[in-house]
């Protein structure tokens, strides 16, 4: 009976995010850990009339690990990708190639069953995307931008000739990609640019950090995470950096802000990095975003109420966008 609650959300991400259109040829990755989202997922697909294929891999160590060649192989073949996947294959050549390729991807990292019931995946994601794409746009004309939150973070870097993002939740084009429920806008900084201070109140949803209990500071020199700062939460994910043995691993690689009003942040990585009002800073690789930064991982840092300034204009203050589109967005 379950089942039937979970075809409510699959049917949504089908149909209204991936438009999946009758005869397409649709590929769902998936690993031992998120079998049940996989079958309505497929099962949706199927009921719009879609060749449908799944494929189950082992889960991956770290967010951002290659699938296998048979699963990248597979993507270069096909119309539609999902991916309701334990660790995230976002940031990888594979998913990189299929889009290239012209498939149309939604991302599924880390998604809980209950993503299929409720939450955001009800916001109206149409009405939402204006803003989104303002905020895009704003980031692709920027030279200069600066964070600050009243929990200390301050932190300046170059998006100077870098295209900005926007993560609609739709994925209706070729080579379109997004992630769901999770809306946003990014971009990634300029190799080497980003300078300051990071500090994270709201969550790291990679490798069971979640929630933050204790303010975690990182300091931001010449573009890489020069030094982490704070309880066990940062212990541990300064561990797991250097047990990479990868210098990429600290490149500041993206800027991004949440745009659903619907996401609740609880340490779920597709819901809380879409929570409205939130900015968020990706750590390690930025090929999938539009930098040039190859790591053996990627991961996301949350803050709450940034204020965001723009060349010297303030567009975000405290959590609240000053922009037309954000009163359509909130209504």
């Amino acid at each position: 009976m379950r089942q039937l609650l979970y075809l409510r959300g699959a049917r949504r991400i089908v149909e209204t995010c991936a438009t999946v259109q009758p005869g397409e040829h649709v590929v769902i990755v998936t690993d031992y850990g998120k079998g049940n989202i996989a079958a309505a997922i497929a099962l949706a697909a199927v009921a719009r009339g879609a060749e449908v294929v799944t494929i189950t891999m082992p889960p991956r160590t770290l967010d951002g690990e290659e699938p296998p060649l048979s699963v990248a192989a597979a993507l270069r073949h096909c119309d539609v990708v999902f991916t309701p996947v334990t660790r995230s294959i976002t940031h990888t050549n594979a998913v990189k190639e299929a889009l290239a390729s012209g498939a149309r991807a939604i991302a599924l990292t880390a998604f809980v069953e209950d993503q299929l019931v409720g939450g955001g995946i009800d916001a109206d994601f149409e009405a939402l995307a204006p803003l989104c794409r303002r905020v895009a746009q704003l980031l692709s004309r920027t030279e200069t931008a600066h964070v600050a939150t009243p929990a200390g973070t301050d932190l300046t870097m170059s998006l100077t000739g870098r295209q900005g993002n926007a993560h609609t939740g739709l994925a209706r084009s070729r080579g379109s990609f997004a992630t769901v429920p999770n809306i946003e806008a990014s971009s990634s900084p300029v190799e080497g640019s980003a300078e300051g201070t990071i500090v994270v109140d709201a969550s790291i949803p990679y490798y069971d950090i979640g929630v933050i209990r204790q303010p975690i500071v990182m300091d931001v020199r010449g573009g890489a995470v020069t030094a982490i700062h704070g309880g066990d939460q940062a212990l541990r994910i300064s561990r797991l950096m250097a047990a990479q043995r990868d210098p990429n691993v600290y490149n500041v690689a993206q800027l991004s802000f949440g745009l659903n009003p619907h996401c609740r942040l609880r340490g779920v990585m597709l819901d809380d990095e879409g929570v409205y009002g939130t900015c968020h800073i990706g750590i390690g690789t930025s090929t999938m975003l539009g930098g040039t930064v190859k790591a053996k991982m990627h991961y996301d840092v949350l803050m709450w109420r940034p204020t965001l300034t723009l060349d010297g204009d303030v567009v975000l203050r405290d959590g609240e966008w000053l922009l037309p589109e954000a009163a359509a967005a909130r209504a």
